[in-house]
């Protein structure tokens, strides 16, 4: 039996939606990496997959290329709201999360921030704001929760540190009990963020949708930015509303490219 699916993506992050609310799939971690193999499977970053839940429109699931489940992604959850049209309110293992499909440009509120060290987590106590560690010359970074981990380093010019070279020591690194998403960000004259983006399970990425709310959030509490602010990732720019105390807002495109139908049991 061939399984229907939806490729999608957001600034170039790229998805395989599978839409199992009326007809359940079970979907595995290596499944799901098979699947996300750009030369045997599909190709993509992260494997999506919506199920039934209660009281919401769906229950989203996210593999990343490696086939780990992890709890949030943000250019997943607009892609999944323009699927769905209209407003919806989507089921994540980091949380409630709800959009506005805008018509090509999907709003999403992606909930609040964390940033108490053991909701990061961390392997041990200290400042989330500045971080007193540092990796080949990358210091006093901050970290955040946005429904996944996150690490943000700010630099004079972000597109100049080999990223794919030092952010799988710094993904693996023991003071991450879970990994992290590791984030380089410069500041513009204008005011915006330049970002670049070593995904956990993923590698870089040409958009990452949570490090874009991650990175926008911690440069906004240091005093470096002023919502809202344009974040600008190799793919494209998000828009990134956060005051203080309140919620995450995230508006930026989301694109479909085409539907197919795929063998799950051949991959199994």
């Amino acid at each position: 039996m061939h399984t229907p699916f939806h490729k999608m993506h957001g600034l170039g992050n790229d998805f395989v939606v599978i839409d199992a609310r009326d007809r359940p799939v079970a979907m595995t971690g290596p499944i799901a990496h098979a699947i996300a193999d750009r030369h045997t499977g599909v190709g993509c970053d992260q494997l999506i997959l919506l199920e039934r839940a209660e009281d919401v429109d769906a229950r989203m699931r996210i593999f990343n290329a490696d086939g780990g489940e992890v709890e949030a992604c943000g250019n997943a959850a607009r892609c999944v709201v323009q699927l769905l049209g209209g407003d919806a309110r989507i089921e994540t293992s980091g949380g409630m999360i709800s959009g506005t499909a805008n018509g090509g440009d999907p709003t999403v509120d992606m909930g609040e921030p964390r940033f108490d060290w053991e909701a990061i987590p961390l392997a041990y106590a200290m400042d989330t704001a500045d971080m007193p560690v540092g990796w080949h010359g990358l210091d006093h970074p901050a970290a955040v929760n946005v429904g996944n981990p996150h690490i943000v380093f700010f630099v004079d010019d972000s597109g100049a540190v080999p990223l794919a070279e030092i952010g799988p020591e710094i993904e693996n690194d023991p003071l991450f009990p879970e990994r992290i998403n590791v984030n380089i960000a410069s500041i513009g004259s204008d005011g915006g963020i330049d970002l670049h983006v070593w995904e956990r399970g993923a590698g870089l990425t040409r958009a990452c949708g949570t490090g874009a709310c991650a990175t926008a959030v911690a440069a906004i509490r240091r005093g470096l930015a002023q919502s809202p602010v344009a974040v600008r990732l190799p793919g494209g720019t998000l828009t990134i509303d956060w005051p203080p105390g309140g919620t995450i807002r995230m508006t930026g495109p989301a694109t479909h490219v085409f539907d197919g139908e795929i063998d799950l049991e051949a991959l199994a």
